[in-house]
Protein backbone atom coordinates (compact mmCIF):
# COMPACT_ATOMS: atom_id res chain seq x y z
CA UNK A 1 0.00 0.00 0.00
CA UNK A 2 2.23 2.49 0.78
CA UNK A 3 4.61 1.86 -2.68
CA UNK A 4 0.99 2.28 -4.39
CA UNK A 5 0.64 5.90 -2.13
CA UNK A 6 4.07 7.17 -3.08
CA UNK A 7 3.45 6.69 -6.42
CA UNK A 8 0.46 8.60 -5.72
CA UNK A 9 1.97 11.30 -4.06
CA UNK A 10 4.64 11.66 -6.75
CA UNK A 11 1.33 12.24 -9.34
CA UNK A 12 0.24 15.14 -6.93
CA UNK A 13 3.69 16.82 -6.70
CA UNK A 14 3.95 16.85 -10.13
CA UNK A 15 2.19 19.83 -11.09
CA UNK A 16 3.90 21.66 -8.98
CA UNK A 17 7.52 21.12 -10.80
CA UNK A 18 8.59 17.80 -8.81
CA UNK A 19 10.11 14.80 -10.03
CA UNK A 20 11.06 11.47 -8.70
CA UNK A 21 15.56 11.61 -8.09
CA UNK A 22 17.39 8.44 -7.00
CA UNK A 23 18.81 9.86 -4.23
CA UNK A 24 18.21 12.16 -1.73
CA UNK A 25 21.42 14.26 -1.33
CA UNK A 26 20.22 17.23 -3.51
CA UNK A 27 16.54 16.97 -3.34
CA UNK A 28 14.34 19.50 -2.83
CA UNK A 29 12.03 17.54 -0.73
CA UNK A 30 12.61 14.46 0.91
CA UNK A 31 9.36 12.32 1.82
CA UNK A 32 9.55 9.49 4.39
CA UNK A 33 6.43 7.21 3.71
CA UNK A 34 5.70 4.94 6.67
CA UNK A 35 4.90 1.97 8.00
CA UNK A 36 3.70 1.99 12.22
CA UNK A 37 2.78 -1.87 12.32
CA UNK A 38 6.46 -3.04 13.85
CA UNK A 39 8.04 -0.63 16.62
CA UNK A 40 11.66 -1.06 14.71
CA UNK A 41 9.54 0.27 11.83
CA UNK A 42 9.36 3.84 13.88
CA UNK A 43 12.83 3.90 15.33
CA UNK A 44 14.10 3.48 11.84
CA UNK A 45 12.40 6.58 10.63
CA UNK A 46 13.82 8.65 13.46
CA UNK A 47 17.18 7.18 12.79
CA UNK A 48 16.46 8.48 8.82
CA UNK A 49 15.35 11.27 10.11
CA UNK A 50 18.68 12.21 11.43
CA UNK A 51 20.46 11.36 8.51
CA UNK A 52 18.31 13.26 6.20
CA UNK A 53 19.26 16.56 9.09
CA UNK A 54 22.49 16.54 7.58
CA UNK A 55 21.57 16.64 3.91
CA UNK A 56 19.04 19.71 4.34
CA UNK A 57 21.76 21.62 6.60
CA UNK A 58 23.83 21.22 3.96
CA UNK A 59 21.89 22.38 1.27
CA UNK A 60 20.85 25.17 3.13
CA UNK A 61 24.72 26.48 3.44
CA UNK A 62 24.86 26.23 -0.35
CA UNK A 63 21.48 28.44 -0.37
CA UNK A 64 18.86 25.99 -1.03
CA UNK A 65 16.14 24.85 0.66
CA UNK A 66 15.19 21.02 1.11
CA UNK A 67 11.40 20.27 2.78
CA UNK A 68 11.99 17.58 4.93
CA UNK A 69 8.60 15.33 5.74
CA UNK A 70 7.55 12.37 7.03
CA UNK A 71 4.28 10.63 5.72
CA UNK A 72 2.11 7.44 6.49
CA UNK A 73 1.24 5.70 9.51
CA UNK A 74 3.86 6.57 11.68
CA UNK A 75 3.17 10.31 10.59
CA UNK A 76 -0.76 9.70 11.73
CA UNK A 77 0.20 7.49 15.10
CA UNK A 78 2.97 9.85 16.60
CA UNK A 79 1.80 13.72 15.08
CA UNK A 80 3.07 16.79 16.79
CA UNK A 81 5.46 13.94 18.38
CA UNK A 82 7.49 13.83 15.51
CA UNK A 83 7.51 17.82 15.44
CA UNK A 84 8.46 17.87 19.27
CA UNK A 85 11.39 15.20 18.77
CA UNK A 86 12.84 16.66 15.24
CA UNK A 87 11.72 20.12 15.25
CA UNK A 88 13.62 20.34 11.37
CA UNK A 89 10.86 18.55 10.03
CA UNK A 90 8.94 20.43 7.69
CA UNK A 91 5.82 18.21 6.89
CA UNK A 92 3.68 15.46 8.82
CA UNK A 93 0.41 14.14 7.37
CA UNK A 94 -1.26 10.48 7.28
CA UNK A 95 -1.98 8.65 4.71
CA UNK A 96 -5.62 10.05 4.19
CA UNK A 97 -4.81 12.95 3.24
CA UNK A 98 -1.38 13.54 1.11
CA UNK A 99 -3.80 14.55 -1.39
CA UNK A 100 -3.37 17.68 0.40
CA UNK A 101 -0.06 18.07 -0.45
CA UNK A 102 0.33 21.30 -2.92
CA UNK A 103 -1.27 23.19 -0.15
CA UNK A 104 0.87 21.84 2.81
CA UNK A 105 3.99 22.40 0.93
CA UNK A 106 2.73 25.99 0.69
CA UNK A 107 2.45 25.67 4.35
CA UNK A 108 5.32 24.88 5.26
CA UNK A 109 7.52 27.97 4.67
CA UNK A 110 6.25 29.12 7.72
CA UNK A 111 7.02 26.40 10.07
CA UNK A 112 6.36 22.73 11.18
CA UNK A 113 3.27 21.52 9.48
CA UNK A 114 0.66 18.82 10.81
CA UNK A 115 -2.18 17.17 9.20
CA UNK A 116 -3.17 14.06 10.98
CA UNK A 117 -7.10 14.19 10.44
CA UNK A 118 -9.29 11.56 8.89
CA UNK A 119 -11.13 13.99 6.42
CA UNK A 120 -14.92 13.32 5.50
CA UNK A 121 -14.44 13.30 1.87
CA UNK A 122 -12.41 10.41 0.01
CA UNK A 123 -8.67 11.33 -0.28
CA UNK A 124 -9.31 9.60 -3.84
CA UNK A 125 -11.95 11.82 -5.40
CA UNK A 126 -8.76 14.38 -5.26
CA UNK A 127 -5.84 12.71 -6.93
CA UNK A 128 -5.48 13.47 -10.50
CA UNK A 129 -6.39 10.92 -13.38
CA UNK A 130 -3.46 10.67 -14.98
CA UNK A 131 -0.62 9.04 -13.49
CA UNK A 132 2.91 8.25 -14.01
CA UNK A 133 3.06 4.74 -14.95
CA UNK A 134 4.43 2.11 -12.27
CA UNK A 135 5.54 -0.65 -14.94
CA UNK A 136 4.67 -4.07 -15.79
CA UNK A 137 3.40 -4.75 -12.32
CA UNK A 138 1.67 -2.00 -10.75
CA UNK A 139 -0.34 -1.57 -7.67
CA UNK A 140 -4.17 -0.33 -7.56
CA UNK A 141 -6.21 0.42 -4.37
CA UNK A 142 -9.20 -0.51 -4.21
CA UNK A 143 -10.33 -0.64 -0.27
CA UNK A 144 -8.71 1.01 2.78
CA UNK A 145 -9.02 1.18 6.62
CA UNK A 146 -9.93 -1.93 8.63
CA UNK A 147 -12.95 -2.52 11.23
CA UNK A 148 -11.41 -5.77 12.76
CA UNK A 149 -9.59 -4.28 15.65
CA UNK A 150 -7.33 -7.01 16.07
CA UNK A 151 -6.02 -6.48 19.57
CA UNK A 152 -2.24 -6.41 18.36
CA UNK A 153 -3.12 -4.00 15.16
CA UNK A 154 -2.89 -0.12 14.86
CA UNK A 155 -4.55 -0.05 11.50
CA UNK A 156 -7.70 1.13 12.45
CA UNK A 157 -6.04 3.83 14.12
CA UNK A 158 -3.77 5.48 11.50
CA UNK A 159 -5.62 4.26 8.33
CA UNK A 160 -9.50 4.60 9.88
CA UNK A 161 -12.27 2.76 9.25
CA UNK A 162 -13.07 0.27 5.98
CA UNK A 163 -14.03 2.61 2.87
CA UNK A 164 -14.46 0.24 -0.64
CA UNK A 165 -13.83 2.67 -4.13
CA UNK A 166 -16.57 2.18 -6.40
CA UNK A 167 -16.23 -0.07 -8.99
CA UNK A 168 -16.60 2.37 -11.90
CA UNK A 169 -13.36 4.33 -10.73
CA UNK A 170 -11.13 1.49 -9.92
CA UNK A 171 -12.19 0.34 -13.86
CA UNK A 172 -11.29 3.61 -15.14
CA UNK A 173 -7.41 3.28 -13.09
CA UNK A 174 -6.96 0.19 -14.30
CA UNK A 175 -7.73 1.37 -18.05
CA UNK A 176 -4.90 3.77 -17.04
CA UNK A 177 -2.44 1.37 -16.13
CA UNK A 178 -3.33 -0.55 -18.64
CA UNK A 179 -2.40 2.02 -21.24
CA UNK A 180 0.90 3.01 -18.96
CA UNK A 181 2.41 -0.53 -19.45
CA UNK A 182 0.91 -2.55 -16.74
CA UNK A 183 0.02 -6.35 -17.75
CA UNK A 184 -0.25 -7.72 -13.89
CA UNK A 185 -2.22 -5.57 -11.48
CA UNK A 186 -2.46 -6.08 -7.67
CA UNK A 187 -5.89 -4.73 -6.27
CA UNK A 188 -4.29 -3.73 -2.91
CA UNK A 189 -6.35 -3.20 0.63
CA UNK A 190 -5.83 -3.39 4.14
CA UNK A 191 -8.88 -5.62 4.16
CA UNK A 192 -9.07 -6.09 0.38
CA UNK A 193 -11.56 -9.26 0.26
CA UNK A 194 -13.89 -7.05 2.50
CA UNK A 195 -14.08 -4.57 -0.80
CA UNK A 196 -17.94 -4.52 -1.40
CA UNK A 197 -17.76 -0.64 -3.71
CA UNK A 198 -20.55 0.69 -5.93
CA UNK A 199 -21.57 -1.36 -9.06
CA UNK A 200 -20.10 -0.09 -12.45
CA UNK A 201 -22.77 0.91 -15.18
CA UNK A 202 -24.87 3.22 -13.44
CA UNK A 203 -27.28 0.33 -12.04
CA UNK A 204 -27.52 0.95 -8.42
CA UNK A 205 -26.21 -2.04 -5.77
CA UNK A 206 -23.14 -2.86 -5.03
CA UNK A 207 -20.06 -5.58 -5.99
CA UNK A 208 -18.17 -7.93 -4.03
CA UNK A 209 -14.01 -8.55 -4.91
CA UNK A 210 -14.98 -11.39 -7.15
CA UNK A 211 -17.50 -9.35 -9.02
CA UNK A 212 -14.66 -6.78 -9.72
CA UNK A 213 -12.43 -9.62 -10.68
CA UNK A 214 -14.06 -10.62 -13.24
CA UNK A 215 -15.17 -7.56 -14.90
CA UNK A 216 -10.85 -6.58 -14.66
CA UNK A 217 -10.48 -9.63 -16.41
CA UNK A 218 -12.31 -8.37 -19.72
CA UNK A 219 -9.94 -5.23 -19.72
CA UNK A 220 -8.13 -5.99 -23.06
CA UNK A 221 -4.41 -6.24 -22.13
CA UNK A 222 -4.41 -6.94 -19.29
CA UNK A 223 -2.56 -10.39 -18.40
CA UNK A 224 -2.77 -11.39 -14.59
CA UNK A 225 -4.39 -10.29 -11.41
CA UNK A 226 -3.87 -10.68 -8.03
CA UNK A 227 -4.66 -9.21 -4.63
CA UNK A 228 -3.66 -8.59 -1.03
CA UNK A 229 -4.12 -8.54 1.79
CA UNK A 230 -7.09 -11.14 2.92
CA UNK A 231 -9.10 -11.65 6.45
CA UNK A 232 -10.13 -15.34 6.17
CA UNK A 233 -13.60 -14.26 7.68
CA UNK A 234 -14.22 -12.02 4.34
CA UNK A 235 -13.27 -14.82 1.85
CA UNK A 236 -16.65 -15.72 0.19
CA UNK A 237 -17.62 -18.01 -2.51
CA UNK A 238 -17.71 -15.23 -5.22
CA UNK A 239 -14.31 -14.65 -4.95
CA UNK A 240 -13.17 -18.36 -4.45
CA UNK A 241 -15.06 -19.30 -7.59
CA UNK A 242 -12.89 -17.01 -9.73
CA UNK A 243 -9.75 -18.68 -9.01
CA UNK A 244 -11.13 -21.38 -10.86
CA UNK A 245 -13.19 -19.26 -13.11
CA UNK A 246 -10.93 -16.61 -14.31
CA UNK A 247 -7.93 -17.43 -16.31
CA UNK A 248 -6.12 -14.14 -15.52
CA UNK A 249 -6.37 -14.52 -11.57
CA UNK A 250 -3.26 -15.90 -10.06
CA UNK A 251 -3.61 -19.10 -8.37
CA UNK A 252 -1.40 -17.56 -4.91
CA UNK A 253 -3.50 -16.57 -1.98
CA UNK A 254 -1.99 -14.39 0.64
CA UNK A 255 -4.22 -15.20 3.63
CA UNK A 256 -3.44 -14.43 7.20
CA UNK A 257 -4.42 -16.81 10.29
CA UNK A 258 -1.63 -15.08 12.55
CA UNK A 259 -1.43 -18.24 15.45
CA UNK A 260 -3.02 -21.82 15.11
CA UNK A 261 -4.34 -21.58 18.31
CA UNK A 262 -8.06 -21.04 19.07
CA UNK A 263 -7.32 -19.31 22.52
CA UNK A 264 -4.57 -16.78 21.03
CA UNK A 265 -7.15 -16.67 17.70
CA UNK A 266 -9.80 -15.20 20.53
CA UNK A 267 -7.22 -13.07 22.61
CA UNK A 268 -6.16 -11.14 19.30
CA UNK A 269 -9.75 -10.71 18.18
CA UNK A 270 -9.18 -12.29 14.61
CA UNK A 271 -13.03 -13.29 14.68
CA UNK A 272 -11.97 -17.25 13.28
CA UNK A 273 -11.19 -19.97 14.68
CA UNK A 274 -8.44 -22.27 13.38
CA UNK A 275 -10.66 -25.10 12.03
CA UNK A 276 -12.67 -21.94 10.50
CA UNK A 277 -9.34 -20.93 8.34
CA UNK A 278 -8.52 -24.72 7.71
CA UNK A 279 -12.41 -25.24 6.18
CA UNK A 280 -11.43 -22.14 3.70
CA UNK A 281 -8.38 -23.27 2.81
CA UNK A 282 -9.71 -26.48 1.27
CA UNK A 283 -12.74 -25.20 -0.03
CA UNK A 284 -10.38 -22.89 -2.02
CA UNK A 285 -8.26 -25.58 -3.07
CA UNK A 286 -11.53 -27.58 -4.34
CA UNK A 287 -12.24 -24.22 -6.50
CA UNK A 288 -8.49 -24.90 -7.43
CA UNK A 289 -6.27 -27.50 -6.72
CA UNK A 290 -2.91 -26.01 -7.45
CA UNK A 291 -3.01 -22.81 -5.76
CA UNK A 292 -0.88 -21.69 -3.25
CA UNK A 293 -1.03 -20.05 0.42
CA UNK A 294 0.91 -17.39 2.02
CA UNK A 295 0.09 -16.37 5.35
CA UNK A 296 1.59 -13.96 8.01
CA UNK A 297 1.99 -15.47 11.71
CA UNK A 298 2.55 -13.83 15.06
CA UNK A 299 5.03 -15.66 18.00
CA UNK A 300 4.76 -14.66 21.41
CA UNK A 301 1.74 -12.98 21.39
CA UNK A 302 0.63 -12.23 25.46
CA UNK A 303 -0.33 -15.40 27.10
CA UNK A 304 1.35 -17.92 24.25
CA UNK A 305 2.22 -21.21 25.97
CA UNK A 306 4.17 -24.39 24.66
CA UNK A 307 1.23 -25.71 23.45
CA UNK A 308 -0.13 -22.32 21.94
CA UNK A 309 2.72 -22.54 19.74
CA UNK A 310 2.39 -26.00 18.68
CA UNK A 311 -0.98 -25.79 17.44
CA UNK A 312 0.59 -23.18 15.04
CA UNK A 313 3.19 -25.55 13.89
CA UNK A 314 0.42 -27.79 13.71
CA UNK A 315 -1.73 -25.92 11.37
CA UNK A 316 1.32 -25.31 9.45
CA UNK A 317 1.88 -28.64 8.77
CA UNK A 318 -1.74 -29.52 7.81
CA UNK A 319 -1.55 -26.57 5.08
CA UNK A 320 1.91 -26.50 3.19
CA UNK A 321 2.72 -22.91 2.71
CA UNK A 322 4.36 -21.73 -0.51
CA UNK A 323 5.52 -18.45 1.53
CA UNK A 324 4.76 -16.99 4.88
CA UNK A 325 5.95 -14.03 6.61
CA UNK A 326 6.45 -14.25 10.82
CA UNK A 327 7.40 -12.10 13.22
CA UNK A 328 7.74 -11.93 17.23
CA UNK A 329 4.66 -9.78 18.87
CA UNK A 330 5.89 -6.65 18.43
CA UNK A 331 3.55 -4.18 20.97
CA UNK A 332 2.43 -1.42 19.59
CA UNK A 333 1.00 1.38 21.66
CA UNK A 334 -2.36 1.86 22.07
CA UNK A 335 -3.75 -1.05 21.05
CA UNK A 336 -5.43 -3.34 23.57
CA UNK A 337 -2.65 -6.32 23.22
CA UNK A 338 -0.18 -3.68 24.68
CA UNK A 339 -2.18 -4.32 27.98
CA UNK A 340 -2.56 -7.76 28.01
CA UNK A 341 -1.09 -9.85 30.81
CA UNK A 342 1.23 -12.46 29.91
CA UNK A 343 4.24 -10.61 27.94
CA UNK A 344 6.20 -13.54 26.86
CA UNK A 345 10.30 -13.11 27.54
CA UNK A 346 12.30 -11.79 24.06
CA UNK A 347 14.27 -15.29 24.61
CA UNK A 348 11.29 -17.54 24.45
CA UNK A 349 9.84 -15.38 20.72
CA UNK A 350 13.40 -15.35 19.78
CA UNK A 351 13.27 -19.57 20.31
CA UNK A 352 9.97 -19.89 18.88
CA UNK A 353 10.64 -17.89 15.94
CA UNK A 354 13.50 -19.58 14.76
CA UNK A 355 11.34 -22.94 14.80
CA UNK A 356 8.59 -21.81 13.08
CA UNK A 357 10.70 -19.94 10.76
CA UNK A 358 12.99 -23.26 10.08
CA UNK A 359 9.93 -25.15 9.02
CA UNK A 360 8.42 -22.14 7.09
CA UNK A 361 11.22 -22.24 4.94
CA UNK A 362 11.32 -25.79 4.39
CA UNK A 363 8.21 -25.72 3.10
CA UNK A 364 8.78 -22.94 0.85
CA UNK A 365 11.87 -25.09 -0.56
CA UNK A 366 9.69 -27.99 -1.18
CA UNK A 367 7.13 -25.82 -3.11
CA UNK A 368 9.84 -24.44 -5.12
CA UNK A 369 11.80 -28.11 -6.01
CA UNK A 370 8.04 -29.74 -6.75
CA UNK A 371 8.16 -27.07 -10.17
CA UNK A 372 11.84 -28.49 -10.93
CA UNK A 373 10.58 -29.95 -14.35
CA UNK A 374 7.41 -28.61 -14.91
CA UNK A 375 6.35 -25.63 -17.69
CA UNK A 376 4.57 -22.59 -16.54
CA UNK A 377 4.18 -19.07 -17.71
CA UNK A 378 6.31 -16.43 -16.62
CA UNK A 379 5.51 -12.79 -17.28
CA UNK A 380 9.40 -11.18 -17.47
CA UNK A 381 9.43 -7.76 -15.70
CA UNK A 382 13.12 -6.87 -15.78
CA UNK A 383 16.53 -7.92 -16.68
CA UNK A 384 18.91 -10.18 -14.22
CA UNK A 385 22.26 -9.47 -12.90
CA UNK A 386 24.00 -11.81 -15.22
CA UNK A 387 24.24 -10.81 -19.20
CA UNK A 388 21.56 -12.28 -21.23
CA UNK A 389 19.67 -12.86 -17.80
CA UNK A 390 16.00 -11.70 -17.51
CA UNK A 391 14.06 -11.87 -14.38
CA UNK A 392 9.86 -12.62 -14.05
CA UNK A 393 7.31 -14.16 -11.81
CA UNK A 394 5.64 -17.33 -11.99
CA UNK A 395 1.79 -17.58 -11.22
CA UNK A 396 2.66 -18.47 -7.86
CA UNK A 397 5.03 -15.41 -7.12
CA UNK A 398 8.00 -17.18 -7.48
CA UNK A 399 10.98 -15.16 -9.35
CA UNK A 400 12.30 -16.64 -12.20
CA UNK A 401 15.60 -16.20 -13.82
CA UNK A 402 15.66 -17.26 -17.33
CA UNK A 403 18.85 -17.02 -19.14
CA UNK A 404 19.14 -16.57 -23.23
CA UNK A 405 16.45 -16.38 -25.61
CA UNK A 406 14.81 -13.28 -26.89
CA UNK A 407 12.14 -12.83 -23.39
CA UNK A 408 11.86 -8.62 -23.35
CA UNK A 409 10.25 -7.27 -20.25
CA UNK A 410 6.74 -7.63 -21.08
CA UNK A 411 7.03 -10.65 -22.31
CA UNK A 412 4.90 -13.94 -21.10
CA UNK A 413 6.42 -17.19 -21.91
CA UNK A 414 6.35 -20.83 -21.53
CA UNK A 415 9.50 -21.32 -19.39
CA UNK A 416 10.98 -24.95 -18.61
CA UNK A 417 11.69 -24.90 -15.04
CA UNK A 418 15.39 -26.39 -14.06
CA UNK A 419 16.45 -25.71 -10.70
CA UNK A 420 15.07 -24.50 -7.49
CA UNK A 421 16.63 -22.64 -4.73
CA UNK A 422 15.17 -21.08 -1.61
CA UNK A 423 14.01 -17.84 -2.52
CA UNK A 424 14.02 -18.69 -6.59
CA UNK A 425 13.79 -20.63 -9.63
CA UNK A 426 16.00 -21.05 -12.71
CA UNK A 427 14.33 -22.13 -16.39
CA UNK A 428 14.78 -21.73 -19.81
CA UNK A 429 12.56 -21.38 -22.37
CA UNK A 430 10.30 -23.85 -23.63
CA UNK A 431 9.83 -23.55 -26.88
CA UNK A 432 11.12 -19.72 -28.22
CA UNK A 433 9.76 -20.19 -32.14
CA UNK A 434 5.90 -19.63 -31.45
CA UNK A 435 5.01 -16.19 -30.41
CA UNK A 436 1.58 -15.01 -30.21
CA UNK A 437 0.83 -11.17 -29.64
CA UNK A 438 -1.28 -9.92 -26.58
CA UNK A 439 -3.03 -7.12 -27.62
CA UNK A 440 -1.97 -3.54 -26.02
CA UNK A 441 -3.37 0.12 -26.52
CA UNK A 442 -0.51 2.68 -26.57
CA UNK A 443 2.88 0.38 -25.79
CA UNK A 444 3.68 -2.22 -27.83
CA UNK A 445 2.12 -5.84 -26.38
CA UNK A 446 3.40 -7.80 -24.55
CA UNK A 447 4.07 -11.25 -26.54
CA UNK A 448 2.72 -14.22 -25.92
CA UNK A 449 5.76 -16.83 -26.58
CA UNK A 450 4.51 -21.13 -26.24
Amino acid sequence: MNVYDSARMADVLAPLGYRPVDQPDDADMVILNTCHIREKATEKVFSELGRLRTLKVQKAARGGRMVLAVAGCVGQAEGAGILARAPYVDLVFGPQTFHRLPELVARAAGGGVLDTEFPAESKFDFLPEEQAGQGLSAFLAVQEGCDKFCTFCVVPYTRGAEFSRPAGAILAEARRLIRGGAREITLLGQNVNAWHGEAAGGGGGSWGLGRLIRALAELEGLLRLRYTTSHPGDMDDELMSAHGEVPQLMPFVHLPVQSGSDRILAAMNRRHRADDYLRRVGRLRRFRADLALSSDFIVGFPGETDADFALTVDLVEQVGYAQAYSFKYSARPGTPAAELDGQVPEAVKDQRLALLQERLNHQQLAFNEAAVGTVMPVLFDRPGRRPGQMLGRSPFMQAVHVTGGDHRPGTLAEVRITAAHPNSLAGRLAGADAAVAAEGDALPAPEVIA
